[in-house]
């Protein structure tokens, strides 16, 4: 069976679920989760004129010309809180005690720092030493934001900043999509669990850790962590058993031509209905996609190295897309470390550092890198991307590297 170029691969994949219905959902629920609506504001911010200061309200024009030596002495005629309300307009010659955050009486168009003023031993005036203009010290209303302008698109992943301002308009709840259940299989007799003795030629089994947490970066709610061996009835149990309890589940090992290779051979005896099966990548080359009853299935290859390539290429817009969004990465040109050939016809991805080079296109240092290795992504900062319709590239080509860090997210599928 030919093997399916990298672009075409992703949107199989891409298009082998459908964005969930959003759901609505307490504020702290959503962190971490993709807005299903956009968000205006529903009211201005701040909501009044009110002090960014401890200090005294006054009319600016009072204070011209004031010092230390010669201060404006002005009547005290209140006291404002936040959280309260003026209870009289200032009048001329007058000052108002205000705290931060307190709304500005009526008349008032600055606030003269407490540090930069003085009251009368009785209280009954304050002396100013400083001159203030309009608006000193002074939050205006809505000069944050005013009710009624968009603040968020739909597809904005929901951080901690976000949950704060929908806080401070009064929200309680959000429009978001749900995260993707997901299920991970791990198959291989060579697999011991982690904390068991393992002999030489035994693998500890690592990617099922390694897994969910590419499948929680991604936005996924992990429901079942699992373990089969290479054994057809085993394998069949799992896959009945798993993917009726998740949107996606997720299989690691067993993936290739093998004898033992049985995971895609039990999938089509169950009746699923595969839409991408091989791709020119490597590592990665078996990595598969397809549909068994209202589970999407994702197979990866046992190797980390090959499982975490895979797992981002076509997992992890998967996941994605479940939850509305399509992913974009940043591209950059690097120059080529070293020389590198290559398989041609296969698209390979290379863990790359990038050097900055003043007045030059950065250089991408590749990382070495075999399907079996995963310490060399642990430092990595992107995919060095060696296209398929050539074989050798020489040190200091241009090439392109995907980026890992601050991607935009597209929202796609119908909206709250």
């Amino acid at each position: 069976m030919p093997l399916t170029p990298l672009s075409a691969a992703r949107q199989a994949a891409f298009d082998a679920i459908a964005p969930a219905a959003p759901e609505r959902v307490p504020l702290l629920d959503a962190q971490g989760r993709f807005l299903a609506a956009p968000v205006t504001a529903s009211r201005s911010l701040p909501g009044c004129d009110n002090s960014a200061m401890d200090g005294w309200a006054v009319r600016a024009e009072e204070t011209q010309g004031a010092t230390r030596d010669r201060p404006a002495r002005l009547r005290v005629t209140g006291t404002v809180f936040a959280g309260g309300l003026p209870t009289t307009s200032l009048q001329p010659g007058a000052a108002a005690r205000v705290f931060t955050g307190a709304p500005l009486p009526p008349g008032a168009d600055a606030v003269v720092r407490q540090e930069a003023a003085r009251p009368t031993q009785d209280g009954a005036f304050v002396d100013v030493f400083i001159t203030v203009p309009p608006g000193n010290d002074v939050r205006r209303a809505g000069e944050e934001v005013v009710a009624g302008t968009p603040l968020f698109g739909a597809g904005l992943r929901v951080s901690a900043a976000v949950l704060g301002v929908l806080a401070s308009l009064g929200a309680t709840d959000v429009w978001v999509r749900p995260a993707p259940r997901v299920a991970v299989l791990a198959t291989g007799d060579e697999l011991v669990p982690p904390g068991a003795p393992a002999l030489p030629h035994q693998v500890y089994e690592s990617n099922l850790v390694l897994v969910a947490a590419l499948a929680r970066e991604a936005g996924a709610d992990i429901r079942q962590l699992t373990r089969a061996r290479d054994d057809e009835a085993a394998l069949r149990e799992a896959l009945t058993r798993l993917a009726p309890q998740v949107d996606v589940l997720i299989t690691t090992g067993g993936a290739s031509v093998g004898d033992k290779d049985l995971v895609k051979r039990v999938l089509t005896a169950l009746g699923a209905r595969f839409f991408v099966d091989g791709v020119a990548l490597k590592p990665g080359k078996p990595v598969a996609v397809a549909r068994l009853g209202d589970a999407a299935v994702v197979v990866l290859p046992g190797n980390p190295g090959a499982a975490t390539v895979a797992f981002d290429q076509l997992a992890r817009p998967l996941l994605l897309k479940h939850q509305g969004v399509l992913e974009t990465r940043r591209r950059v040109r690097a120059h080529l470390s070293e020389a590198r050939h290559k398989q041609a016809g296969l698209t390979y991805l290379i863990t790359t550092t990038l050097e900055a080079r003043d007045g030059l296109a950065p250089r991408a240092v590749l990382r070495p890198q075999g399907a079996g290795q995963i310490l060399q992504n642990v430092h990595g900062e992107g995919w060095a991307l060696l296209p398929p319709g050539r074989a050798d590239f020489a040190e200091g080509d241009l090439v392109d590297v995907e980026l890992f860090d601050r991607p935009t997210f597209t929202s796609v599928g119908p909206q709250a």
